[in-house]
């Protein structure tokens, strides 16, 4: 049984189609990728899929029940947290405070010191305990993107949305990256969908695929299937191989 499950979503900016009737599954307790060239409709979907938007037509269910009904700001109650392709931070609060934020919807009071132990907890995980007591203004690109996943993950998720989880990292961080999520993955017994332009961290990284391509799904499988599908090639892999010539 799917732990997500969209069913013909389509969302609408004026008379612009973002995403056209896209239908996927995420299968519980995997590390599924979303991918397809710029303006494919990937964060809009995670942002239908979060409830930042309302879809136009469609269905969103989680564990077997509709999220279409749930406001924004239950979402996180209901199991689901993400992180941003931009990163989304109060960058005049420390690091630990930021992090805190995540705590709200389990935690109350907002500082309690249970909260307070699982923020620094988060924090050692991703390997910035260190920076708790710096503002997040001034650190850098990669370290702030780790500060998102933290807040996430004290959050308690059932399901990780991560937007782009590899940008502004180097080539040794992003080698890094799929196992970290792999190990992210079975520590918090979590279900991963997974958006992002490296083509060899995904590959390596995700059970399942699906692909969007002008707001559409043109494909899904196994890594091996997508890159061999003639759709995928001339939609999105061949286009950056031919950007890399």
């Amino acid at each position: 049984m799917a732990l997500l499950s969209v069913r013909n979503v389509t969302r609408r900016f004026g008379g612009i189609v973002a995403i056209d009737a896209v239908s996927l599954d995420v299968a519980k307790g995997q590390i599924v990728g979303l991918i397809g060239p710029n303006g494919a409709g990937k964060t809009t979907l995670f942002n239908v899929i979060t409830r930042l938007y309302r879809p136009d037509s469609g269905e969103l269910e989680f564990d077997g029940k509709s999220l279409l009904r749930t406001p924004p700001h239950r979402i996180v109650r209901r199991g689901i947290a993400r992180t941003f392709q931009n990163v989304e931070l109060f960058r005049t609060m420390t690091v630990l405070d930021n992090v805190l934020v995540g705590t709200h919807t389990r935690t109350r009071p907002f500082r309690s010191g249970a909260a307070r132990e699982r923020a620094l907890e988060a924090l050692d995980y991703v390997g910035i305990g260190a920076v708790a007591n710096r503002p997040a203004s001034g650190l850098p690109f990669g370290t702030l993107k780790r500060v998102e996943l933290a807040r996430a993950l004290v959050a308690e998720p059932r399901l990780l949305l991560l937007d782009e989880p590899a940008g502004g990292l180097n080539h040794e961080e992003v080698s890094e990256l799929g196992a970290f999520i792999r190990r992210l993955r079975d520590d918090f017994d979590l279900t991963v969908l997974l958006v992002e332009h490296h083509m060899g961290l995904v590959m390596s990284t995700a059970e399942h695929i699906h692909v969007l391509d002008f707001g559409r799904k043109i494909a899904e499988g196994t890594p091996d299937e997508v890159q061999r599908n003639p759709a995928v090639i001339e939609a999105y892999l061949g286009a950056e191989s031919n950007e890399a010539a």
